[in-house]
């Protein structure tokens, strides 16, 4: 722990790319009663019991109400989760044509405003990055419309400099395409870039792209166990954020700086 702490302290961060749900929102919050209410939509427009097969596809464990960590809710684009529900109306009988209509009459995304939980004051934490000069960025998973619900909700807007979404045609995680069209957006290098995110997904993606700093954390949907191979640093949510200052970095570096002999530096 203390390792990991003296890692995140000494990384000067120009930018940060946060990943959406599990980091920035409780994810079981926003995805859990989703698959349910969904599950539940489906069985009355089909008659069909589609609520464990759909609790299985999607990687939710209803009984202790969590989101499974490699489970496909974890780190697929609706559009495809929108292909797997289809899949699974498929599996239970339904024709092709049919399960498309039960799909596209039942299919309702999480609102996005609703049912976010934030795990850290939002507007806090990236008001304070923001005076310290560090550019902050979102990559996720999810779709631009309800993640601009979520940034307008929060009242965090003039804070984003750049935010990637599975919607806008970049290849999504565990690829590194996500980071390197915000560093591309933002004019910052990847490595004097902090990658936060809550899956393996987002870590892999991190490392691929050549981000400073990989920072796994443990709010969302994985264990220590899962996020420790990929990660430089864990932490267990982005509260512990609110301490990470560069300013202090460069005041440290001025005092130490300032307690040595010029000859033998210079």
């Amino acid at each position: 722990k203390e390792k990991w702490m003296e890692r995140l302290r000494k990384f000067k961060a120009q930018a940060i790319i946060f990943d959406k749900d599990g980091t920035l929102i409780d994810f079981d919050a926003m995805w859990g009663g989703w698959v349910i209410y969904l599950a539940e939509q489906l069985r009355q427009a089909s008659g069909l019991n589609v609520h464990e097969p759909m609790c299985l596809a999607m990687g939710y464990d209803d009984t202790n109400k969590k989101v499974l960590a490699h489970g496909k809710l974890a780190m697929t684009p609706m559009a495809q989760l929108y292909r797997l529900t289809v899949e699974v109306m498929r599996s239970l009988g339904l024709t092709e044509n049919k399960a498309e209509q039960v799909v596209e009459k039942t299919w309702r995304i999480p609102d996005p405003v609703l049912l976010a939980k934030p795990l850290t004051d939002m507007r806090a934490l990236f008001g304070r990055l923001h005076n310290e000069g560090i550019k902050i960025a979102i990559a996720t998973a999810d779709d631009r419309k309800p993640t601009q619900a979520m940034i307008e909700a929060f009242d965090i807007e003039e804070y984003i400099s750049s935010m990637v979404c599975a919607d806008d045609g970049v290849i999504v995680k565990p690829a590194p395409d996500m980071v390197w069209a915000i560093c591309k957006q933002i004019n910052i290098d990847p490595s004097k870039t902090m990658v936060v995110g809550d899956t393996v997904a987002d870590l892999k993606m991190a490392r691929a792209a050549g981000a400073g700093l990989v920072v796994g954390v443990l709010s969302g949907v994985s264990s220590t166990k899962d996020l420790a191979p990929f990660a430089d640093v864990l932490i267990e949510s982005v509260d512990e954020l609110h301490s990470y200052s560069v300013q202090q970095q460069v005041n440290e570096l001025d005092n130490v700086l300032k307690g040595l002999n010029p000859d033998i530096v210079f």
